[in-house]
């Protein structure tokens, strides 16, 4: 199955370069989707005109992102060298402590397809 997900400019370019093997969300309804062997294109935002494709190779699910950090290589999300404060913070410019709770975390262990 193949699934589509956006990407602001960082993360897209860390994905293409191989650096962020993992990728974060929330393990809402639409995620709940995913299994491993499927396949995930990434559209870079605000245009959405660059797309790269990705095999997902392992789910993992966590009760909160800090749990998550705490068991996964920061280099593996593209952020080597940041604090875990740098890491919560981040994450909660995107999604809310609320969400994080009603939901649960996912991370999403991919492969780079080469186009």
């Amino acid at each position: 199955m193949k699934h589509t997900m956006s990407l602001f400019n960082e993360p897209f370019a860390a994905i293409k370069s191989g650096s962020k093997t993992v990728e974060i969300r929330l393990h809402d309804e639409k995620r709940r989707l995913i299994q491993v062997g499927d396949h995930i294109e990434f559209e870079k935002l605000p245009d959405k005109q660059e797309r790269i494709e990705v095999c997902v190779e392992q789910l993992m699910i966590f009760k909160t992102f800090e749990e998550m950090y705490r068991t996964i290589p920061f280099r593996d999300f593209g952020c080597e060298g940041w604090s875990m404060e740098e890491m919560i913070h981040g994450t909660y410019e995107i999604y809310t402590p609320e969400q994080e709770s009603e939901w649960e975390t996912l991370a999403i262990r991919i492969r780079l397809i080469e186009s």
